[in-house]
């Protein structure tokens, strides 16, 4: 019996080393048979605040995957966050409590029950600190490769940011929508155990489209059709 077309099929399939023992997966390029996240089965992350940053230490490499994935799922609620975002032509405004007043000026009082009504062109007073402002606006998504110090290490290690329809993205900025998808994958590219050290920021800025440079919108993760 001719079993050649049954072997090169498995080896399509299984890769053309049959070693399945752990400790040689890396060196016999049989990682499909090694345990741990791909980027189908990833650890998931969930954020609904931000800004938001995840930090990751730990290895990859040998005797097991040399790929880790976390898929990170941003949902936010756009009445809350942590952090105030300018708009265009405003600036963040810092309000702390105090008694005294300066020379020219006295001390505000702030009180929602009594500024109720436009007054000389006026607006009621709004102190908040959410998103709801917003509109057709991105998240920025900084991916940060920290490295252990050690060259023949780190020169071995690569980190990459995913889109929602699990591409690789070409750059180590993202801008996503308030509800979206990304990945980060974590890869080793040698036949050793290879420890890393990794963050990934979610909202370091949020831009409306419209605000956004023509730099800006490289960045955009290019979404499912």
């Amino acid at each position: 019996m001719d079993v050649t077309a049954e072997i090169l099929r498995n080896n399509l399939i299984y890769g053309s080393s049959d070693n399945t023992a752990p400790a040689g997966l890396s060196s016999s390029r049989s990682l499909n048979y090694a345990d741990g996240p791909s980027i189908t089965r990833p650890e998931n992350i969930k954020v609904q605040l931000i800004p938001y940053t995840l930090k990751y230490q730990d290895s990859v490499g040998l005797f097991g995957a040399e790929n880790y994935f976390v898929k990170v799922t941003v949902k936010l609620d756009p009445r809350y966050t942590l952090k105030c975002y300018e708009e265009k032509g405003w600036e963040c405004a810092v309000v702390k409590d105090r008694t005294d007043s300066d020379t020219y000026y006295n001390a505000a009082i702030l009180d929602p029950d009594l500024d109720l009504v436009t007054v000389n062109t006026y607006e009621p007073v709004n102190l908040n600190e959410s998103l709801s402002t917003y509109n057709d606006s991105y998240i920025e998504v900084n991916l940060n490769n920290l490295k252990t110090g050690n060259i023949y290490v780190d020169d071995w290690l690569d980190t990459r940011l995913y889109t929602a329809d699990r591409e690789e993205h070409p750059y180590d900025k993202l801008y996503i929508r308030q509800n979206d998808v990304f990945y980060v994958g974590i890869h080793a590219r040698n036949t050793r155990r290879l420890p890393y050290n990794i963050e990934c920021l979610i909202g370091k800025s949020y831009i409306p489209y419209e605000n956004m440079t023509d730099e800006d919108r490289r960045y955009i993760a290019r979404k499912i059709s």
